[in-house]
């Protein structure tokens, strides 16, 4: 890590398929939505899900080792090579291991070392700007345990080159992660940023959670399982500099003690380990999002560009700002502004109108894309619509009955 007390890293934005052609005739009323393709039609640009066999060591080709010790945090760790702290289990996942330990005599800058770890990044392999960065992960537990899946800026200047923190945890905080940005006149414990924590004590420890950020020009949205707890943008920095439009690369590591997280100690059971399910980062051809065109020519907006839940969807005229960027997330969402496009109350009748909401993963927040250009909420089978066949601006759309009708068919790009 740097010199910073949190660490994470991103899943690129999802980017709507723009496989549908523009040009559309009214069609003939149908009774059951057509068939549908996935609506996730996004670039995947770069994914890990570990397999191989147990005792191997992470994929050259994706990832590099880091080595040694980390003065800057007061860290405890010594970094290891090869497979040693850091190896495949044989089932799907990378396991990273800290243990109680110094085989080889390690130095570390406080003498010699008493644990060892791992750190790996993808430097020079792989780098991210914008779109949706994801990790599944089942975090370690115990007093001094420092887990963070996160990116760093390229070229490496810390601060001023900027560091997003997707994911942290510190053990003596078992229900509660952080997601922060550090850049120039905001790093450190100065860091801008929020936590989220699990509902009746649950421990993060106990199971795999999905970890991820939305990321666009000047927008980044974090997400725990789905459930969006914070949206950044350079309005929050209070005049500071905005160092986020730029590549980045991720990292994956497993600390012990630290300024932030304090030493283990006598409760502290070793070894422990950081459990990471698959890493993947996806995006499309825009990097923000891209419009859906309905009736009219005539854009699905958030009204009033307003992020908060319950904030009506409707047509609008075409104006590219982010209240018309959509994004198709993997689990088959459309997202603007960080949150999903929702059918209120979980409706599945005629006329249920659709708003945005954070993200939860229900069935009423699910969408696919027919070949004929409509865009169905499976659960309900019902096509979005344009109420009432209406064209003006602000009109509300809901879901209704397919009926092959020009309200209900949609241009993705």
């Amino acid at each position: 890590m740097m010199a910073a007390p949190r660490l994470l890293r991103t899943c690129l934005l999802a980017a709507l398929s723009a496989v549908l052609v523009a040009s559309a005739a009214i069609g003939p009323a149908q009774a059951e939505p057509p068939e549908p393709t996935d609506v996730s039609a996004a670039a995947v640009t770069f994914s890990d899900s570990f397999d191989g066999p147990a005792g191997a060591a992470v994929d050259s080709s994706k990832w590099q080792i880091e080595t040694g010790d980390n003065v800057n945090n007061h860290e405890r760790q010594y970094y290891t090579s090869g497979n040693k702290n850091a190896a495949l289990d044989g089932q799907g996942h990378l396991v990273i291991t800290a243990r109680r330990e110094n085989p080889a005599n390690y130095q570390c800058w406080y003498g010699t070392c008493q644990y060892t770890s791992a750190r790996l990044n993808t430097a020079g392999k792989f780098t991210a700007q914008y779109g949706h960065v994801e990790a599944r992960l089942k975090v370690p537990r115990g007093q001094g345990m420092w887990p963070a899946f996160w990116m760093l800026g390229t070229p490496v200047n810390w601060p001023d080159s900027g560091e997003i923190d997707i994911m942290e945890n510190v053990g003596f905080e078992p229900s509660t992660v952080h997601g922060t940005l550090h850049g120039p006149g905001y790093s450190g414990s100065g860091g801008i940023g929020a936590a989220y924590s699990l509902p009746n004590g649950q421990a993060f420890a106990d199971a795999f959670h999905t970890f991820a950020i939305d990321w666009a020009p000047d927008s980044i949205t974090w997400s725990v399982d789905g459930n969006v707890y914070q949206r950044r943008t350079p309005a929050d920095l209070g005049g500071r500099t905005w160092v986020f439009n730029k590549p980045y690369f991720l990292i994956l590591n497993l600390a012990v003690g630290g300024y932030w997280p304090g030493d283990p100690d006598g409760s502290t059971v070793f070894p422990q380990q950081l459990v990471v399910d698959h890493v993947s980062v996806t995006t499309g051809d825009s990097a923000g999002g891209t419009a859906i065109r309905g009736l009219a020519g005539k854009c699905v907006d958030v009204a009033g560009a307003n992020p908060a839940n319950g904030t009506p969807v409707q047509l609008y005229d075409c104006n590219g700002s982010a209240a018309q960027q959509w994004t198709a997330g993997a689990d088959g969402t459309l997202r603007a502004l960080g949150k999903c496009l929702d059918v209120t109350g979980n409706g599945t009748a005629d006329g249920s109108t659709v708003q945005l909401w954070d993200c939860t993963g229900g069935p009423n927040q699910r969408w696919t894309v027919s070949a004929a250009r409509d865009i169905v909420n499976p659960q309900a089978g019902k096509c979005l619509d344009a109420t009432g066949n209406n064209s003006a601006n602000g009109t509300r759309l809901q879901i209704w009955t397919c009926t092959g009708g020009a309200n209900q068919k949609w241009t993705v790009g």
